[in-house]
């Protein structure tokens, strides 16, 4: 039998800061269909939507909400059917009547509950259950049709962990090939290529799908690629794809309001966050730590292992546009004789990814599936450009460091030394504080005979303790951007809150610049610090970094850094196909028709690819205006996929720039039959029977 117990993990601080915000319903104390309402529509409703409802005060209002909710989403309006609400509704009750079986839970709040409301009926199916050597395993194939930021064809993969219990959702980063082998516990977890070749001779179609979720996709060095956990956020966000949530925010006058809490159970929890410029590859890198004040944890028997199971959603927003998203799952096991130590200190999830310039309105929705429990960390973010002038970066403040390969690229991590920090800034008596900084754009002249002046500075009133330290640049070897870290007792300091000053001075004793932080000495003699758990990145794949700096600066508009930036990753690594099509897609974009007719034809022989070659050279050579050659090639892609709008839209628009107006027509129609919202489509239809 599997027990379950419920650990309340208490983070104690100094003090919190009241917060007062607009009064909420508990979904417990709602009426029984208005509950239903919320569980029926947890994987497509909006943030902002559900925050409007639970403000709701009387069931008339609440029911006039629920009416505009569908409407927001009814393909038809105007008729007496709503074709999106009966679907989902038929998904809710298939989930719930097929999919929960042999669990305790409900079919829809299962992995595989979750996905067939998501994405609908999988295209085929294939079952591994039984197979000698393999947990059982089950594959639902899709196509992602016309719908926003989804492959053409991918596949979604559940197995049942250890080969008990339900079947959960397989993710080739954090799971790993090894756990859907028998035994797979005794492997490296890392030597991805063994055991794929391993499930490989035991069963050849499911190789296909272990290391990612494009189907026949082996990444680079059989290591699977964060490019999945990219793919798995568009595809849980995409129920919520060109959904305006004014009509939500606006709801009975109810305006401005503070999205925080995103679901019942919201966890407060303390978070950092820092901007580092990586000093070996010359990035900007968002460092980001959230410690959840309470956790639920699980016990599983069979192992006697006490687990609980992370899942980090990430965002980064220009206004209302979405320019980078991603997620991570982070399941932690731990023994039983270390359940007083994760008591006593909670968990801090830590993670990183570079960024452009600019400032952005960065998210991270940390949810825990034992006792679905969330927390948030919204934070603005500014990365301003390089003047090029000497300058300090950080200070940045833990309890100690750890020694890790120039190698890893590890969140708070600068070349060998990682910063293990508490985001509380929080230290006792017995602790070492660790400081980290960097002085960048360093001068010869100012390091032969510049220092850095490092103050710790208390804040009480009477008898506050002062402290500074010199250190000469000298002492560290010459180069553009150096890192030093300086380390002291806490015992040197009395019980108080205090600044930490790091200034940069010249040989005149002129501030040249200077940075602060803040911290606090409390008076207890031991204060627990949460257990850091982060994911480390191989620099040796640091060219996944170029393209998704990149992606943002694609998707911000700004085409010349794009392309820069992808012809950068393409030289780092002319291999890795799928940048190659994301970098030829933009040259598309970017008008770039001749550079982009020379990339694709990499993709001619790939048989994975060909429908991408065909779908690009089609619209390289409609914006050559090469209208009868695109078709040709259009066609061609629409032998191997007829569902996708962009390349219907195309072949419609060549047709009519040819004056096959019928032809166009059934293009654009079955486009529009595909997506009913496109206006433009709508537009063109219009314009073309008009003429007609």
């Amino acid at each position: 039998m599997k027990k379950k117990t419920v650990i309340s993990l208490i983070v104690i601080l100094f003090v919190f800061p009241i917060v007062v915000t607009a009064q909420k319903a508990k979904r417990e104390d709602l009426p029984g269909k208005y509950r239903e309402f919320l569980d029926l529509t947890q994987y497509i409703i909006l943030d902002e939507e559900r925050d409007v409802f639970l403000q709701l005060t009387s069931d008339r209002e609440r029911d006039i909400f629920i009416d505009s909710f569908w409407k927001q989403r009814d393909p038809t309006p105007g008729t007496d059917r709503n074709e999106y609400q009966e679907e989902h509704m038929r998904r809710f009750k298939y989930a719930n009547e097929y999919l929960g079986r042999g669990t305790s839970r409900e079919g829809w709040r299962t992995d595989r509950g979750r996905i067939y409301i998501i994405l609908g009926e999988p295209a085929s199916k294939e079952n591994f259950e039984g197979k000698i050597g393999l947990y059982p395993v089950e594959v639902w194939y899709y196509y992602g049709g016309g719908r926003k930021g989804l492959p053409p064809h991918f596949a979604m993969v559940f197995f049942k962990r250890g080969g008990f219990g339900e079947y959960v959702l397989y993710d080739p980063v954090a799971d790993g090939p090894t756990s859907l082998l028998v035994g797979g516990r005794e492997m490296d977890f890392t030597d991805y290529e063994t055991a794929y070749n391993t499930i490989r001779q035991m069963a050849p179609t499911l190789s296909l799908v272990i290391l990612s979720v494009i189907p026949g996709d082996i990444p680079y060095n059989f290591s699977p690629s964060p490019e999945n956990n990219i793919i798995m956020a568009e595809i849980f966000e995409s129920p919520k794809e060109d959904i305006n949530p004014t009509y939500a925010t606006n709801f009975m006058n109810y305006k401005g309001l503070v999205t925080t809490e995103y679901m019942t159970n919201y966890i407060e929890s303390v978070t950092d966050v820092a901007t580092i410029k990586d000093p070996q590859l010359g990035l900007n890198f968002v460092h980001f730590s959230i410690v959840p004040q309470s956790l639920s944890v699980d016990y599983y028997e069979p192992n006697d292992q006490y687990f609980c199971n992370f899942e980090l959603n990430v965002s980064l927003r220009k206004g209302e546009e979405i320019i980078f998203q991603y997620s991570k799952n982070y399941p932690y096991y731990f023994s039983p004789e270390d359940l007083d130590k994760v008591r006593s200190n909670g968990v801090s999830i830590e993670d990183s990814f570079p960024i452009v310039e600019g400032s952005y309105e960065l998210t991270a929705l940390l949810k825990n599936s034992v006792g679905k429990e969330f927390s948030i960390l919204e934070r603005n973010v500014d990365v301003k450009s390089d003047s090029g002038l000497p300058q300090v970066i950080g200070p940045f403040i833990g309890y100690k460091f750890q020694e890790y390969e120039r190698g890893i690229h590890i969140p708070y991590k600068i070349l060998d030394q990682k910063l293990v920090l508490d985001p509380s800034k929080s230290f006792s008596s017995n602790d070492d504080i660790a400081f980290l900084f960097m002085v960048s754009n360093l001068e010869r002249a100012l390091w032969e005979n510049g220092k850095i002046e490092f103050l710790v500075n208390g804040r009480k009133e009477n008898n506050a303790v002062k402290k500074s330290y010199s250190i000469m640049l000298k002492g560290y070897s010459y180069r553009d951007s150096i890192s030093i870290n300086q380390s002291i007792a806490a015992g040197e300091l009395t019980p108080d809150y205090y600044e930490a000053v790091i200034r940069l001075m010249d040989s005149d004793g002129n501030i040249i610049d200077s940075k602060s932080e803040e911290f606090v000495i409390s008076s207890s003699t031991v204060i627990g610090h949460p257990i850091s758990f982060s994911k480390g990145f191989p620099l040796s794949n640091s060219f996944l970094y170029y393209y998704m700096l990149a992606s943002q600066n694609r998707k911000l508009g700004r085409f010349e850094e794009a392309e820069s930036l992808y012809s950068q990753a393409y030289k780092m690594n002319p291999d890795f196909k799928n940048g190659v099509l994301e970098y030829t897609s933009f040259l598309v974009e970017a008008g770039k028709y001749e550079k982009a007719m020379e990339m694709m034809e990499i993709f001619k022989d790939e048989g994975k690819f060909r429908f991408q070659y065909y779908l690009l050279k089609g619209k390289a050579l409609m914006g050559l205006e090469k209208y009868k050659d695109a078709i040709d090639n259009l066609l061609e892609g629409n032998k191997i996929y007829n569902s996708d709008t962009g390349l219907l839209n195309s072949l419609g628009f060549c047709y009519y720039k040819i004056g096959q107006s019928k032809n166009a027509l059934d293009a654009l129609k079955a486009s529009l039959k595909l997506n009913p919202k496109q206006e433009n489509v709508k537009n063109l239809i219009d314009e073309i029977e008009g003429k007609d």
